[in-house]
């Protein structure tokens, strides 16, 4: 009898496991939450556009039509094409330029001693400042926009590589130099790996700002992209084509930042 009471007694202690249903339920918590959020949104946006102008702010009925209606004839299909393009090519140059850039100012003293009056002083102009100049050097065509979203970028990653580099333990640093390791084993093995969650931080923020610099190089020259399209409505006096212009910016700049953030997550899952 004493045999079969102490073995159940533990049986009778274990906590009782969520059944699937509520595993799947905790799972989608977040999801829901953003759903609710979402719509609450939508709603209170429908009801408050119901009490002014539409000029002032349009319906969200109205927004979806003037979506459809930009769809329908291809023009924000053409618009975010064209606005991703500028946005990726200028973005990923900056990129390419401002880590490498990044890591020789970092490292090395007198390269950032060099470089270092220049970034501080350019960093501090906004691009919308280097518009006309960019247009008459450059052209109106793809190439000025794409320049002035390189020159956003490439400072932002920079600096953030900088203070990656700079962030290194230096034990660390000795560590490898007592080991018998050169400048090029330290820098590809210790400094490189510890200043990857900085480059990837750096070029998260300059995507933002291309997002900024996008539109307003488009409102200045441009027949094609959000920022146009944004400008044209202006023109029209279609506030509802502006509301779709900003959405469509706002849900193409999460898209990129959620495909970059899943991207750094599997390609350098092992430095972050």
């Amino acid at each position: 009898m004493t045999q079969l009471t102490q073995t159940a007694t533990p049986a009778a202690q274990e906590p009782a496991k969520p059944s699937h249903l509520g595993r799947r339920l905790k799972a989608a918590r977040p999801f829901l939450i953003s759903v609710i959020a979402i719509v609450g949104g939508l709603v209170l946006w429908q009801l408050v556009s119901m009490t002014t102008s539409p000029l002032f702010l349009p319906s969200v009925s109205m927004t979806w039509a003037a979506a459809l209606e930009l769809i329908g004839d291809g023009t924000l299909q053409q618009s975010v094409i064209a606005s991703s393009g500028r946005i990726l090519a200028g973005w990923g140059a900056g990129a390419l330029v401002g880590v490498p850039l990044g890591i020789f100012m970092g490292r090395f003293e007198t390269v950032r001693q060099l470089l270092d009056p220049y970034i501080e002083f350019f960093r501090f102009i906004p691009p919308i400042a280097f518009v006309t100049l960019a247009v008459i050097w450059l052209g109106p065509g793809e190439l000025s926009k794409i320049a002035l979203i390189f020159y956003t970028t490439v400072f932002i990653v920079t600096l953030n590589t900088i203070a990656g580099v700079q962030a290194v333990n230096p034990l660390r640093l000795r560590a490898a130099a007592s080991l018998g390791a050169g400048q090029l084993q330290i820098l590809s093995t210790v400094i490189l790996p510890s200043t990857v969650p900085f480059m990837v931080t750096g070029a998260r923020i300059a995507m933002g700002n291309s997002f900024l610099t996008v539109v307003s190089a488009e409102i200045v020259s441009a027949r094609e992209g959000l920022g146009a399209l944004i400008w044209t409505a202006r023109n029209f006096s279609r506030t509802e084509w502006v509301f779709v212009g900003i959405i469509a910016l706002g849900l193409l700049g999460y898209l990129f930042d959620r495909v970059l953030r899943v991207a750094t997550k599997k390609l350098l899952a092992r430095y972050l």
